[in-house]
């Protein structure tokens, strides 16, 4: 898969705050790419470096193998944490105005705003002013917007603020529409479940520098501690315990189970396999429950942090 996307080296400095420190990201074609990280971890620089809001100190950014330059502003579609609406103009006349700065002639434009309104049902807001709509309401205008003129690269620095539940989950199913349809995404966001839902690939950045990176598959793999949560229905609970800590490493566990069971975790070494847990497991008793441990994206954020 080849890269829409690259960043390689960036640094940015605001007199004497780094706040971007020789950064590298790859954000190949097709993908949704988290781009993660605590608060003024150098996130929101990265994104307006891309959006050649501001520009680089050193490095350089390329997007579809070129160097980024102006006319590739309209190649990228960005949704911005801080929402830029104008609250006193009508929703259908600023949308419109919106989408013909993009390139879209006034046609083409009202085409494409009718589609979404109607897809999203809400044709009835065109008359409407910013003011008068909610904040999650406005969001779905901004969305549109963000969206409507097809660009190669989409960038949400959270899209999902001022949603409620329903409505993040129809965002985030045109988000994966998008992506199927061949839209390449960088998605900022805190909410973690919804980087485990979307997310290919992640970057994290923190104090200014990349601290990780690469297929959210790959790093929950080189995250995960070999550790079962395991439930055993057994005689003598007490045994069972006693026995596995002299074979495996035991800790208490605090799933939910049924019944009177022992419930643990369990972490195998690099010498056994599930395969000698669970063969072991029912050679004692009758097992309920038996799920590996797998790092969920915010247990790699918190620990990746704290490492560093």
């Amino acid at each position: 898969m080849s890269n829409l996307l690259e960043a390689h080296s960036v640094s940015k400095k605001f007199g004497d705050f780094t706040a971007l420190n020789n950064a590298s990201i790859t954000v190949p074609k097709g993908s949704i790419f988290g781009l993660l990280g605590p608060n003024g971890a150098g996130k929101t620089t990265l994104i307006r470096i891309i959006n050649q809001i501001t520009m680089p100190d050193t490095g350089q950014v390329l997007l579809d193998g070129e160097p980024l330059a102006t006319h590739h502003i309209k190649d990228i579609g960005y949704l911005p944490e801080e929402r830029g609406l104008y609250k006193s103009m009508k929703v259908g006349e600023q949308a419109l105005y919106l989408a013909q700065l993009k390139g879209l002639s006034k046609a083409e434009a009202k085409k494409r705003l009718k589609y979404w309104f109607d897809r999203l049902e809400i044709g009835d807001w065109w008359n409407k002013k910013i003011q008068e709509l909610s904040k999650g309401m406005a969001q779905k205008i901004q969305f549109i917007v963000t969206v409507l003129h097809e660009p190669k690269l989409l960038i949400f620095d959270e899209p999902f603020s001022g949603f409620d539940p329903i409505n993040a989950n129809l965002i985030k199913d045109e988000i994966l529409r998008l992506k199927d349809n061949g839209a390449t995404v960088i998605f900022s966001t805190h909410r973690m479940e919804s980087v485990e839902e979307l997310c290919d690939h992640i970057a994290l950045i923190h104090k200014s520098n990349k601290i990780l990176d690469g297929r959210l598959d790959d790093i929950k793999q080189q995250y995960k501690t070999n550790t079962f949560e395991i439930a055993v229905k057994t005689n003598d609970k007490f045994l069972l315990e006693k026995e596995l800590a002299q074979n495996f490493i035991v800790s208490p566990a605090s799933f939910k189970t049924l019944g009177d069971v022992l419930k643990l975790n369990v972490k195998i070494t690099d010498q056994q396999t599930p395969n000698n847990l669970l063969s072991y497991l029912t050679s004692k008793g009758e097992v309920s429950h038996f799920v590996e441990l797998i790092p969920s994206a915010n247990d790699i954020f918190i620990q990746a942090v704290k490492n560093n």
